[in-house]
C-alpha cells in the first residue's frame, strides 16, 4: 500500500495508524507511514491490545519474507508478554496484526500465499480476540473471510473492511 495514502487516511480521520508491513513494502522509511509498525510490539489505543507480526512467507528471497522458522521465532519473542498481560489485565490480545493468514485458514496452496502454522499454535496459547490479516486478496463474497479458530476470530481484511470492536464477529 502507499505510503501517501496511509498517511492520508490517518490524517483525515484524525486518528493513529497501526500497521505491519506486507511482502511489497519495501520503500517504508522511518516515519512514514507517520503512524506505529506494530511488529514485534504491544500497544494499546482506547483500550485495546494491539500487536502485530509483519511479513509474508519466503519464496524468492527479496525483503520481508519469513521462513517458518523465524516467524515461529518471532511468535515466541511475543508470546510471553501476552501471557504476562493475561495476568494482569485478563485477557492477553484483542487485536493480533499479520500480514499473512495463519497456515490453512484463507490462505492459499501456492508458496507465496500460504499461510503460517506458527500462527495457529500462537492462537492456541496466545488466545488473541481477532487475529487481522491481509496478504489474500478476496474479491468473490461467496468466500469466508471470517474463521473461528479456537479462541480467535480470523479476519480477512483484503481488499477492505471496516472492523468495529466487539461486533467484528457479528459483521460478516
Amino acid at each position: 500500500m502507499e505510503v501517501s495514502y496511509l498517511e492520508f487516511i490517518s490524517s483525515a480521520l484524525n486518528l493513529p495508524l497501526y500497521y505491519v508491513r506486507g511482502n511489497h513494502d519495501t520503500h517504508y522509511e522511518p516515519g512514514h507511514p507517520g503512524g506505529v509498525d506494530l511488529h514485534l510490539k504491544i500497544r494499546e489505543f482506547k483500550g485495546l491490545a494491539l500487536a502485530g507480526l509483519q511479513g509474508s512467507p519466503y519464496y524468492n528471497g527479496k525483503n520481508i519474507q519469513h521462513t517458518e522458522a523465524e516467524m515461529s521465532t518471532f511468535c515466541l519473542r511475543l508470546l510471553p508478554r501476552l501471557v504476562v498481560r493475561r495476568h494482569t489485565h485478563g485477557h492477553g490480545l484483542d487485536y493480533l496484526v499479520t500480514h499473512s493468514p495463519p497456515r490453512g485458514i484463507h490462505d492459499r496452496p501456492d508458496k507465496t500465499h500460504q499461510g503460517f502454522a506458527s500462527f495457529l499454535w500462537f492462537m492456541r496459547l496466545g488466545q488473541p480476540r481477532y487475529l487481522i490479516h491481509g496478504h489474500i486478496d478476496i474479491w468473490d463474497n461467496r468466500e469466508s473471510r471470517m474463521t473461528k479458530y479456537y479462541e480467535t476470530l480470523v479476519i480477512n481484511i483484503n481488499p477492505k473492511r471496516l472492523l468495529i470492536p466487539d461486533k467484528d464477529d457479528k459483521n460478516e
